[in-house]
């Protein structure tokens, strides 16, 4: 299967950036662009997170419920967006069409891709090793990692996004680096014309 973008792991920045990519279908540069998402979640912070002080979500919601309902969310209101779930990214290398990105059951091809996966010591993608460097952020003792990078940008068309990306591991700042990553990506799109996509209550 085939991308123009392939967005790796289903937390919050990984999610916020498929979501807001989802939402611009309508927009002539992003409407038949190709967008997927690996939903992997196992190893999300949000599994044992409870939010009591981020703006606009009820305090006592869970990181499991955002995660679940991240994905229907995403499903019923941009269902082109590919989800693949049950599988683990296990390695992305670089060729003359982007990237080619294997997971423990399949292969994919995408022009683009986005790494949005935990900053823990325990990550392990085969290909990304040069550009992992102590996490700016974190404790020391806690060995939290982060991919090297200007502004998202580990290289041309290979993004990182959330607690990853060198951002400490506060939901609303993951959110919104992965917000961040899809509106560059969007920008991209339209020709280096800046992009963003906002909902409006008609009149």
């Amino acid at each position: 299967m085939t991308f123009d973008v392939l967005v790796i792991g289903g937390g919050a920045a990984g999610l916020s950036c498929a979501l807001v990519l989802g939402s611009a279908k309508n927009k002539l540069y992003a409407k038949d662009k190709r967008i997927g998402i690996v939903a992997h979640q196992k190893t999300s912070h949000l599994q044992t997170a409870l939010f009591n002080n981020v703006l606009g979500i009820t305090p006592g919601t869970t990181g499991q419920t955002i995660l679940k309902n991240g994905l229907e969310q995403l499903t019923a209101l941009y269902p082109h967006v590919s989800q693949i779930k049950g599988e683990k990214v296990l390695k992305i290398s670089k060729n003359a069409e982007g990237f080619e990105v294997t997971t423990n059951k399949n292969r994919y091809q995408t022009k683009i891709a986005v790494i949005a996966v935990g900053y823990t010591n325990l990550m392990h993608i085969e290909g990304l090793e040069t550009y992992v460097e102590p996490h700016p952020r974190a404790a020391v003792e806690k060995e939290r990692i982060w991919l090297k990078n200007t502004d998202h940008v580990i290289e041309e068309n290979l993004f990182v996004a959330g607690s990853l990306a060198g951002w400490r591991s506060q939901f609303a700042i993951c959110a919104g680096s992965g917000t961040h990553v899809a509106t560059d990506i969007l920008t991209v799109w339209n020709d280096g014309k800046h992009s963003k996509v906002h909902d409006k209550i008609s009149d």
